[in-house]
Formats: C-alpha cells, sequence, structure tokens
C-alpha cells in the first residue's frame, strides 16, 4: 500500500511540488544512514539531500512498475555515493589500516575484554578493507544488500542492471570476501536475500 501511495505522491507533486516533501520526511533519515554507512559522516548529510535534489528534479520520469520510490532514491543514493567514490574506498582502507594498528596494541593490553573488543574491531577493519578492494559495481551491490537491505530485485532496479548481474556480482563478492577474511563472512549474510 505504501507503494502507491508514494507513486501518487510522485504524480502529484508533477502539479504540487511541495506533495513532494512527504517522499523526503518519509525517507530522509533511511537514506541518510546508507549513506553515511557508505561515505561517512561528513558529508552524508550533502549527499542525502542531493539524493532528493536528483530525484525531485526528475520526478516526471518515475515509473512505478519499475521500481518502487524507495529503490528509486537507493539508485540516486548509491550514484552519488559514487562520486564520492573515492573518499569512500579512502574510509574503508583507513579503517583496514586502523584496525591493524589496533591489533598490535591489543597485543601489549594484556586485559581480555580489551583484546576481544579489538580483534572485533581488527575484523571490521579487514573487511572494510576487502570491501575497499571490490570492483565499484561489486560493492555497489553488496552494500545495497547488506546495508540497504534490498532484495536483488530491488538492487536491480536501482542500478539499472539485469537482475542476473546482480547475483553474478553478489557471488563474486562473496567469493571475495571470504577470501580476503580467511574463508569467514562476518557481519554480511548475503545467502539468498532475494525477498
Amino acid at each position: 500500500m505504501r507503494a502507491a501511495n508514494d507513486a501518487a505522491v510522485i504524480r502529484e507533486s508533477r502539479d504540487v511540488p511541495e506533495r513532494f516533501g512527504a517522499i523526503f520526511d518519509a525517507y530522509f533519515a533511511e537514506i541518510h544512514a546508507y549513506v553515511e554507512r557508505r561515505i561517512g559522516p561528513e558529508n552524508a548529510s550533502d549527499v542525502a539531500a542531493e539524493t532528493f535534489l536528483a530525484a525531485f528534479r526528475k520526478r516526471d520520469r518515475y515509473e512505478p512498475a519499475r521500481a518502487s520510490v524507495r529503490t528509486w532514491l537507493y539508485g540516486f543514493a548509491t550514484n552519488l555515493v559514487g562520486k564520492h567514490r573515492r573518499g569512500e574506498v579512502r574510509a574503508l582502507r583507513a579503517m583496514d589500516r586502523i584496525a591493524g594498528d589496533a591489533g598490535s596494541i591489543a597485543g601489549d593490553a594484556g586485559s581480555e575484554e580489551l583484546e576481544a573488543r579489538i580483534a572485533a574491531e581488527g575484523l571490521r577493519g579487514r573487511l572494510a578493507g576487502a570491501l575497499a578492494a571490490l570492483s565499484a559495481g561489486d560493492r555497489d551491490v553488496v552494500l545495497l544488500v547488506a546495508l540497504a537491505e534490498l532484495s536483488h530485485e530491488e538492487v536491480a532496479a536501482a542500478l539499472d542492471i539485469p537482475y542476473g548481474t546482480v547475483g553474478s556480482r553478489l557471488n563474486r563478492a562473496r567469493r571475495k570476501l571470504r577470501e580476503a577474511l580467511g574463508g569467514t563472512n562476518p557481519l554480511l549474510d548475503l545467502e539468498e536475500h532475494d525477498g
């Protein structure tokens, strides 16, 4: 029902632009959280705002049969994150380096609790490094599934790629992540997430 209501709001906003505010109110926090997890807090508000500006400007091209408004917004957000991709990759690599440095500190700390916390952070850092090493397309698919919890069909619509491409990119990315993490896949259970 929400999808139909959202589509109606987009249609109405073509004649009454202020109606688009309902879309902003409904999805800004979710889109902002996704963008922040991708590129960090420094630019997240700007990129999230740019997402809604781009959607507002292209609202006359929205096709409800192709994607829900939520999925459509994730497409804009992911494309804008792509413009900030160098920053995203730098941030992921920095997390990987910090995790490596934290591991050497843990050996000196002597506290089991501290060592456990730092080991978890190290795993997260290794994950960041592994994500940074993925191709942009593979990383986009993984993060739309893991962070935005989009289905394969929604990812295909958001990125404007074939459904089968989503599966192949996700499988390739999972394999590379597992290899980089020594056979484990922490924080990301990307088994068939097609709901």
